[in-house]
């Protein structure tokens, strides 16, 4: 059978989306690895697929697997472009959608300038939650990683991450720390690895090693704990924008409890047909 699919980015972290509202199809790992494959497939960080909601309040299902074929709980950047998707397809009218994801619903907004809002909901630092394997929820917390100790923010933005300040992010030991923390016991499910330099009260730049995908051009998750983590420390301030290797998202984000905003662009690339045999 031949696929319809359309290939996207949000600051070069880019995807595969599917509409399985008017098609059919099965994913599984093997499946998933091969489209992934960037010489032998058609090569992508994630695959998202637009399928109908399960919850009547909801408009649509946003599903998410990485390049390993693994299905994962969110992603922000994913999330502008399944918000764009979904409205250039015209599956849907609405410039404000609301989707359920596997770490829990979010609210999204196309705005004017065709640039995407996303409701990524309230951060959650609670040990239990991310879930990392700790007594207490504190600011930082200690990490024995590859030799070396560090302290590390732990946010759960529906997906795990951890969040290690820097002085350089282009110096930053990130091929090297990314998958040890990635695969380090105390996280039960894995961790997104974030890399911050503080520029600024109102400015970071970051770099992350994502779970099963490795380190990417961009990661609006990653971002979004970031900012987090760091207005949670006293070092940010709301508004800030995150400098990632493939451009700037802008975070809002009140404190503990309410919602943090994502603003940022998309991309899309080509639109293609592929064989599922």
């Amino acid at each position: 059978m031949l696929l319809h699919f359309t290939k996207m980015h949000g600051l070069g972290n880019d995807f595969l989306v599917v509409d399985l509202v008017t098609q059919r199809a099965r994913f599984d790992v093997e499946r998933v690895r091969a489209l992934a494959h960037r010489q032998l497939g058609i090569g992508f960080d994630q695959l998202l697929l637009v399928e109908p909601p399960r919850d009547p309040d909801m408009d649509f299902r946003y599903r998410i697997y990485n390049a390993d074929g693994n299905e994962v709980e969110n992603c922000g950047n994913g999330a502008r472009c399944f918000a764009r998707f979904v409205l250039d397809q015209r599956l849907t009218h609405k410039r404000e959608i609301r989707v359920e994801t596997l770490g829990g619903p979010l609210h999204l907004v196309v705005e004017g300038d065709g640039r995407v809002r996303v409701d990524m909901g309230a951060p959650r630092f609670a040990p239990q939650d991310v879930p990392f394997d700790a007594e207490h929820d504190l600011p930082l917390h200690a990490l024995d990683v590859a030799g070396e100790h560090l302290e590390v923010g732990v946010v759960s933005m529906g997906n795990p991450h951890a969040v290690l300040r820097v002085d350089d992010i282009d110096s930053a030991p990130v091929a090297r720390l990314g998958p040890a923390i990635e695969s380090h016991p105390r996280f039960a499910r894995g961790v997104n690895a974030g890399f911050m330099q503080v520029i600024s009260a109102h400015e970071i730049r970051l770099r992350v090693f994502e779970r099963g995908a490795g380190e990417t051009l961009a990661c609006g998750t990653g971002a979004c704990a970031a900012v987090a983590s760091g207005i949670r420390q006293g070092l940010l301030q709301s508004p800030v924008t995150v400098r990632l290797p493939g451009g700037r998202l802008t975070l809002e984000w009140a404190g503990d409890g309410a919602p943090l905003f994502m603003t940022g662009p998309t991309e899309r690339v080509f639109d293609g047909r592929v064989s599922l045999n």
